[in-house]
């Protein structure tokens, strides 16, 4: 009975012990193309206040690091630019798509209802 105990205490160790846990790493990861990475991060906000990139069609990465959904999308004055709506449901979800862009300044912007505040300049040369 001792034993059993003993054996059952060592595996419980052993498995505590292997490694971190799949909840701390990206389920998924975005291809190595990607030109911009936007990650949506807790309290309905983007990761910096604003990016830069370069003109012509470039690869946009999306990263939710939050909880909730999150679309982004590119806006010149209140204009969505072009097609690019990436979404992302929940934590660890990602989204990549490509646009073409001109030299400027535009905002990453999400359009779920609610989180107007998660605006963020991207500035294009």
């Amino acid at each position: 009975r001792r034993l059993a105990l003993v054996s059952a205490v060592a595996v419980l160790g052993l498995t505590a012990c292997g490694g971190s846990s799949d909840s701390d790493e990206p389920a998924a990861t975005l291809p190595a193309t990607v030109d911009l990475t936007v990650k949506a991060v807790p309290t309905l906000r983007w990761d910096k206040p604003s990016y830069t990139a370069p003109a012509g069609e470039i690869e946009v990465g999306l990263v939710n690091e939050d909880s909730v959904r999150h679309d982004l999308v590119i806006l010149d004055g209140d204009n969505k630019v072009g097609d690019l709506e990436l979404i992302t449901r929940a934590r660890g979800d990602i989204d990549s798509g490509s646009i073409t862009l001109d030299p400027g300044t535009y905002t990453i912007f999400c359009i779920v209802p609610g989180h107007s505040g998660m605006r963020s300049d991207l500035v294009v040369s």
